[in-house]
């Protein structure tokens, strides 16, 4: 069964004002539909000149580079600094390295078995409170990430209160939140506002709510009581090159990242996938299958009985992909597919694009996932990023996304009521929901 159709595109040969006002509208209607099937695109306008790529050859070269080579663009999360702080999304160069270092060693090893308890303990608590009938898909998949994330960051459920009061703070300000804002791209003064004084005091509000959290935490691990869980390891680990730790400011900075970005990003993928399911029977009933078996033994080491949920998964995360576009700034003039790539120059990197490059994937806008079961074209796959910078909880997202899905299937039926329309805010949601109907099983 095809997809519902994709986004509007522009005209190929729109002007740059109105590739500007798309842009404020929505980052997929300022792209022209010949992106789908081009290698590699120029886009000029009197202030900046950019280039998209989807070579996948040119992909690994952006991403597999050194960071001094393709830094992460000024303009990428700059009116979210408020908020986001110094944190792994917007800094670059030594703050990032540095906090690479003591990110990673939390997501290694035997860390993800231990954050399966967490994550089933949020997926049982939010199906239990499901009933048949309507439901909001995006919504329930936010509360139901947020709740993971802060069982997983603070062993704290969001019932709890300044866990709820964060929760809600978040939604408010990040559906208003693209990756870039016209201003940015065009160099604009510092002086000039990016956010209206409103989201400006939402980011304040939110960081004096995440402070409370981890100052408690900070408290917790000077006493001897803190729990092992992922905000006690950020603290307690030393970066193995200076033997700092984080402080208490780039502690907000790096939960406000974790919470934002590691929730709203599995929701958004949770989201789609139900979406998927519910207009495609046969892959359900066959997920169904999996996910009432596992459903008699929900351990860690049964996770590997889902093979079919985490082709679903994966196939979501090629046509939805959470987030849309990646942003880098060439720092060494280099000549590609015969073009003067010039120092300076930006450099798109759309895993929208490339996911549904009609030269890369048979049937690119088609859900199919036993096309998982054969060895898919992997070099245009990057729903997480890849090489030095990508995303450190890849593997948790995976799980908690093939977990969650098996927990809802096991219990309830799918249909879908309406066709949702893709739209690229921070990640990639629908433009009004996600509307579901649940049938017990």
């Amino acid at each position: 069964m095809d997809l519902p159709p994709k986004p509007a595109s522009r005209p190929d040969d729109a002007g740059w004002l109105t590739r500007i006002r798309l842009f404020r509208q929505d980052m997929f209607r300022s792209q022209p539909a010949r992106l789908y099937r081009a290698w590699m695109a120029e886009m000029r306008t009197p202030f900046y000149r950019s280039y998209l790529v989807n070579d996948p050859d040119l992909v690994r070269e952006v991403l597999d580079a050194p960071e001094a080579t393709f830094h992460k663009h000024h303009a990428v999360g700059r009116t979210m600094r408020a908020l986001l702080g110094r944190s792994d999304f917007v800094s670059g160069g030594q703050d990032w390295a540095r906090a690479r270092r003591i990110i990673d060693p939390a997501f290694e090893g035997g860390r993800l078995r231990a954050a399966f308890d967490p994550v089933r303990a949020a997926g049982e608590a939010a199906v239990a409170g499901l009933l048949a009938g309507p439901l909001e898909a995006e919504a329930f998949c936010s509360r139901l990430a947020a709740d993971a994330m802060f069982r997983l960051l603070f062993s704290t459920p969001i019932s709890d209160g300044v866990a709820a009061e964060t929760y809600e703070a978040f939604r408010a300000y990040q559906r208003a939140q693209p990756l870039l804002r016209p201003l940015d791209l065009v160099r604009a003064p510092d002086w000039i506002p990016r956010l209206p004084r409103r989201e400006d005091a939402d980011a304040a509000r939110i960081r004096a709510l995440l402070t409370r959290l981890v100052d408690a935490r900070i408290a917790a691990v000077e006493a001897g009581t803190a729990p092992d869980d992922l905000a006690t390891r950020l603290l307690t680990t030393a970066d193995p090159e200076t033997g700092r730790r984080f402080d208490r400011e780039e502690m907000v900075d790096q939960v406000s990242i974790f919470f934002l970005a590691g929730h709203e990003t599995s929701a958004a993928a949770l989201s789609w996938a139900l979406y998927l399911l519910a207009t495609h029977p046969e892959a359900q009933e066959r997920a169904r299958v999996e996910a009432q078996t596992f459903a008699r033994e929900p351990a860690f080491a049964t996770l590997k009985s889902l093979p079919f949920l985490r082709d679903v998964f994966r196939e979501t995360l090629r046509l939805y992909p959470p987030v849309p576009m990646l942003v880098r700034e060439n720092r060494v003039a280099r000549i590609w597919r015969g073009r003067r790539i010039a120092r300076g120059a930006m450099v798109i990197l759309s895993p929208w694009h490339l996911h549904r490059h009609s030269r890369i994937w048979a049937e690119p806008d088609r859900f199919d996932p036993d096309r998982w079961s054969a060895e898919p074209p992997r070099r245009a796959y990057i729903p997480f990023s890849q090489g030095h910078r990508v995303c450190p909880g890849a593997g948790l997202a995976m799980m908690e996304g093939v977990l969650f899905l098996a927990q809802i299937l096991a219990r309830f039926e799918l249909t879908a009521k309406d066709v949702p329309v893709p739209t690229a805010h921070l990640t990639v949601r629908s433009e009004s929901g996600i509307n579901l109907t649940l049938i017990p099983r």
